[in-house]
């Protein structure tokens, strides 16, 4: 079993509240990704026939989306974008009427009360989405990440971010200076920490900074990449305040349950 310290619980459990009670997990000190990354979607998750929130996602293949848990927990049925740009809302259908329509599934070891341990969600969609194959994103080996757990290991390891969350991200008396645009946006966080205390051994810790960027509110569920490739290392997760600075949480997908319940979709 993942046992994360007793401040990430804290702060997982705080994040989790924001996740859902505002736009989930977004790229922070990032550049726009354009065509980068054309697999990666915005999606709306709606209950009782209502868009409720948004995430990000990836897919794995034409009728899968991977996104994060508590993206899919809850929710009735999902609406995703692929547009880069979706701020013209009159124009893409936001947050209505997406690029494609899906039912939402979520790790089966999810608890909403401890989100972080099993935080992973699939998307079955209800029709092929027209994307070229080779940018969809790729799964990693079984515990593939372990061998980055060591001080040499967490040396200049840096990783792809992508996601349509904020921008920027303020305390709430200062809110009215989010910055909340509908772009895809993609940044190069550095891993801080993996396999300690703090992370457990199902979370990665990457940096979230000016020089290196990193996710805020409105990416969760969005792809992080092992370096410059499109294999997947983990999912946008949490993070430790609301601002989103200093670090993001990931989780990872190397863990062997993980890797069976997304190859229950794929097979």
């Amino acid at each position: 079993m993942r046992k994360p310290a007793l401040a990430v619980a804290a702060a997982a459990a705080a994040l989790l509240f924001m996740s859902i009670s505002t736009p989930a997990q977004a790229i922070t000190n990032g550049v726009p990704d354009g065509d980068g990354h054309p697999a990666v979607g915005l999606m709306v998750a709606f209950q009782d026939g209502a868009p409720a929130w948004r995430c990000s996602g990836t897919l794995i293949s034409p009728t899968l989306y991977l996104t994060a848990g508590h993206c899919t927990f809850g929710a009735d049925h999902v609406e995703v974008w692929f547009d880069d740009d979706l701020r013209d809302a009159a124009a893409t259908g936001y947050p209505f009427t997406g690029d494609v329509s899906g039912t939402p599934y979520t790790h089966p070891e999810y608890d909403d009360a401890a989100f972080y341990l099993h935080d992973l969600g699939m998307v079955a969609l209800d029709e092929p989405v027209d994307v070229d194959p080779q940018y969809f994103g790729t799964l990693p080996a079984l515990d593939q990440l372990d061998s980055l757990a060591t001080k040499r290991g967490t040396q200049d390891v840096t990783f792809t971010a992508v996601g349509y969350g904020l921008q920027k991200s303020f305390p709430d008396a200062a809110s009215s200076k989010d910055q909340a645009e509908r772009l895809r946006m993609v940044s190069h966080p550095k891993l801080n920490q993996i396999n300690t205390g703090f992370t457990g051994d199902g979370s990665l810790l990457l940096s979230n900074n000016a020089h290196t960027g990193g996710t805020c509110s409105g990416d969760s569920g969005g792809p992080t990449f092992i370096g410059d490739s499109l294999q997947l290392a983990g999912v946008t997760s949490f993070g430790l305040n609301v601002t989103c600075a200093g670090t993001g949480g990931v989780y990872r997908i190397d863990r062997a349950d993980d890797l069976a319940f997304i190859g229950g979709f794929l097979n």
